[in-house]
């Protein structure tokens, strides 16, 4: 590469556990090549996603090209985080052929674009792309509502309503600023719910885009990089909610951070967690804990009451066998006392 010629970035976006992780290991096993850099954006103090991928590091894309931002959503630290993340980057030897960003589940990918016509870095890198991943199964439940039936009845009875969640103004502003929809886990959503969420999607979308199914994050890259948009050159045909607006509030989420004690058996624990996301409404809950006996760390990670758990790594001596989740939910239903009580008592 040239140093004339701009860095193509390829922005990650979601929602809450739509497989951004899990789409970006698959890209870093197969980088076609390229050298690729991972910027990885966290909700929450303890950062999960950024350790799941440094583990799969390779040398097309070595643990020193992945770097993570904790300290708040990325669209909203543009000064303090983003950019001079992008310019260590830009500065490591031998330099990155693409960069990869995945945004926090909660991040609006609007601002995040305008962020790239910052002086410091604009004449130095393009947004190659902006891919939305969305869980088939949970679109095709409509889940963006608390109650999707009476918002609509209330629509449809007084055009001066809109009474749209933060969940769904998230999502529907992630689909407007998409190059490519890929639909993730067709597989319990199964082929009705598949149709039901790409409907859905195009019915969102302010233009034509395509919609690719997507199972465990394998999808070929050429597919998803090399797009070429420009898509900060292209911020008219990406609307938002937000427009218009300096900023987006963040208020209406919250995330809890638990230290977890060594578990006895995964399975239970899973359950507890299972139990706290039907009777709590919690969004997501990710993070490790320690299994007795067990000298691998348990790695945790639950979209809604569907949970997943495994044996990630070793724990490091540094870090004593202390588990940690981190619990999302809409800022009104975050009770800190219940969740602790339900994870730990």
């Amino acid at each position: 590469m040239s140093s004339l010629e701009k860095l193509p970035v390829t922005v990650i976006t979601g929602f809450l556990g739509s497989g951004k992780t899990t789409l970006i290991r698959n890209l870093m096993q197969n980088p076609q090549g390229k050298r690729l850099a991972i910027v990885v954006n966290e909700f929450g103090d303890v950062g999960v996603d950024g350790e799941i991928l440094k583990s799969c590091a390779i040398p097309d894309c070595p643990e020193e090209n992945i770097m993570e931002l904790a300290n708040g959503c990325i669209c909203c630290t543009v000064a303090d985080d983003f950019i001079p993340t992008i310019e260590a980057l830009m500065a490591l030897e031998p330099r990155p052929e693409h960069i990869v960003i995945e945004t926090s589940g909660l991040a609006l990918p609007k601002p995040l674009l305008k962020a790239f016509d910052w002086p410091d870095i604009r004449s130095k890198i393009t947004v190659d792309g902006v891919i939305a991943l969305a869980d088939a199964e949970a679109v095709a439940d409509g889940r963006f509502a608390p109650n999707v039936a009476a918002v609509d009845a209330q629509r449809e009875a007084d055009d001066s309503l809109d009474h749209e969640t933060p969940l769904s103004e998230v999502f529907e502003d992630q689909v407007s600023c998409a190059d490519i929809v890929l639909l993730t886990k067709p597989d319990l959503a199964g082929p009705e719910g598949v149709a039901k969420a790409k409907a859905m999607v195009l019915k969102e979308a302010p233009r034509a885009l395509p919609v690719v199914e997507v199972a465990e994050g394998v999808v070929d890259p050429r597919v998803i990089l090399g797009l070429e948009a420009a898509a900060e050159d292209d911020m008219d045909n990406r609307p938002s909610h937000h427009d218009g607006h300096d900023d987006h509030e963040h208020d209406d989420f919250e995330s809890v951070v638990i230290d977890i004690p060594e578990q006895s058996d995964p399975a239970a624990f899973a359950a507890k967690i299972e139990k706290l996301a039907n009777e709590q409404n919690i969004l997501r809950v990710k993070g490790y804990a320690a299994v007795e006996g067990k000298p691998m760390r348990l790695l945790v990670q639950a979209v809604g009451a569907r949970v997943r758990h495994q044996f990630d790594r070793p724990w490091k001596p540094e870090e004593g066998r202390q588990g940690k989740m981190v619990v999302i939910a809409e800022h009104d239903d975050v009770n800190e006392a219940a969740i602790r009580a339900a994870l730990v008592d």
